[in-house]
C-alpha cells in the first residue's frame, strides 16, 4: 500500500472523509525547532492533504500529516477550512517547479514537494476544488502556469479521457447490435431457405415413391403374360380382347 493510501485509511475514512489529493512536501526554510513535542529529532516526513466529507453539506480541509521515523502511524499536525485559504503561490508560472507557497489566515508555509510533477497535480486538484466547494471568496493562484489552472488541466483530461471511452465503448455495442441483427436476419433466411427445401425435397420423394409403384406393377404385369402358352389361355385370362389379338398376330 502507497503511502498515499495509508494515509487516506488511517487519517480520513474513520472520520467518513475522503482524501482528494496529497503532496509529499519539506520546507525550503527550515524552522530552529531541535526537537518535536513528542520527544523526537526533527527527521520526519510531512504531507499536506486536502479532503472532503462525504456527508452533504460538504466540508474540505487542507491538513498537514506527519509521520515520525520508526512508525507506521500518521499524525494530524495542523488543519484548515478551504476558506481559510487565502493565496497559493506556484513561484514560477513559465516552467515547472516542486517549490509552492500556501498563506493562510494564520499562517504562511514555503514548501518544496518531492517533484514538479506532484506539486502540479496537487495544485491542480486544489484549484478545481477551490471552484466547486469554496463559500466565501475564493483564494488567488499566483504564479502558476496556465496549464494547472486552466482546460487542460488533469481533472479536465481525466473527464474527457472517461467520456471518450464512454463513446467507443457506446460506439462498440452499437456496431455489436449491428452485426446481431444482421446474423439474426441471416438465420432467418437461412431458415426459411431449409424449409422450402424440406418441402421441396419432401415433393420430390413422395413423387419418385408414387412412379416407382406405378412402373413395378406394370412391369409386374407384363411378366405375368408370358405364362400363357396359347391363345386360349390367353383368351380365359381377363387380360382383354387387345392383348388377345396382339397374341394371335404375333403367332401368325
Amino acid at each position: 500500500m502507497s503511502a498515499k493510501s495509508a494515509i487516506n485509511k488511517a487519517v480520513f475514512t474513520p472520520h467518513d472523509e475522503k482524501m482528494l489529493a496529497a503532496v509529499q512536501v519539506k520546507r525550503r526554510t527550515k524552522k530552529k525547532i531541535p526537537f518535536l513535542a513528542t520527544g523526537g529529532q526533527g527527521d520526519y516526513m510531512t504531507f499536506i492533504c486536502l479532503s472532503v466529507t462525504n456527508k452533504k453539506p460538504s466540508h474540505v480541509s487542507i491538513t498537514k500529516v506527519k509521520q515520525f521515523p520508526g512508525s507506521s502511524s500518521f499524525a494530524k499536525r495542523s488543519m484548515w477550512t478551504i476558506d481559510q485559504l487565502r493565496q497559493v503561490n506556484g513561484c514560477d508560472p513559465n516552467k515547472d517547479c516542486p517549490e509552492f507557497d500556501l498563506a493562510f489566515d494564520n499562517a504562511f508555509d514555503q514548501w518544496v514537494a518531492g517533484s514538479a510533477g506532484e506539486k502540479c497535480t496537487f495544485i491542480q486538484i486544489l484549484h478545481h476544488t477551490c471552484q466547486r466547494y469554496s463559500s466565501q471568496s475564493k483564494p488567488e493562484f499566483v504564479n502558476c502556469q496556465s496549464k494547472l489552472l486552466g482546460g487542460n488541466s488533469i481533472l479536465h483530461s481525466a473527464a474527457d479521457s472517461v467520456t471518450s471511452a464512454v463513446q467507443k465503448a457506446s460506439q462498440a455495442l452499437n456496431e455489436r447490435g449491428e452485426r446481431l441483427s444482421r446474423a439474426e436476419e441471416k438465420t432467418g433466411e437461412m431458415k426459411n431457405s431449409a424449409e422450402q427445401f424440406s418441402v421441396t425435397a419432401h415433393k420430390v420423394t413422395h413423387t419418385h415413391t408414387h412412379t416407382h409403384t406405378h412402373t413395378r406393377h406394370i412391369s409386374d404385369h407384363y411378366k405375368g403374360l408370358g405364362n400363357f402358352s396359347s391363345p386360349h389361355e390367353l383368351n380365359r385370362s381377363n387380360v382383354g380382347p387387345t392383348i388377345g389379338i396382339r397374341y394371335n398376330i404375333a403367332k401368325t
